[in-house]
């Protein structure tokens, strides 16, 4: 015989959780898979431990924000890459091609392989 959880018994242990799903279901007294489903099946209980988990988010935020504010270069630079990347910070170089190929450029040879399929890059 399954025990039956209500949206109530949800409600109240997500809370302080940090949206952890294993920690919800302790509190509860159900395992793991049981605290998803409830989760997932209610719009009450999704936005309740969706905005648990942006909590967390935040507090991370400002965990961080502190950490730069104090002069930790490492931290600096990991925000640089993530949240400067349009002013031109970053790990990695995003180039945008317009898929057109100036023909005029290239040999006969060049350009008699490119429509063969034989071209490489």
């Amino acid at each position: 015989m399954s025990k039956t959880y209500t949206v109530e018994q949800f409600r109240a242990a997500i809370p302080g959780s940090a949206g952890i799903i294993s920690t919800i279901a302790k509190r509860v007294g159900c395992d793991w898979q049981t605290a998803r489903n409830h989760i997932d099946k209610s719009s009450t209980l999704t936005q309740l431990y969706s905005n648990e988990r942006e909590s967390l988010v935040d507090m991370a935020e400002g965990v961080l924000i502190k950490s730069v504010q104090a002069g930790d270069t490492q931290d600096a630079k990991w925000v640089l890459s993530k949240m400067g990347k349009q002013r031109g910070w970053g790990d990695k170089l995003d180039i945008e091609h317009s898929g057109r190929i100036n023909v005029s450029q290239l040999s006969d040879d060049e350009l008699a392989a490119i429509v063969s399929g034989q071209g490489g890059g």
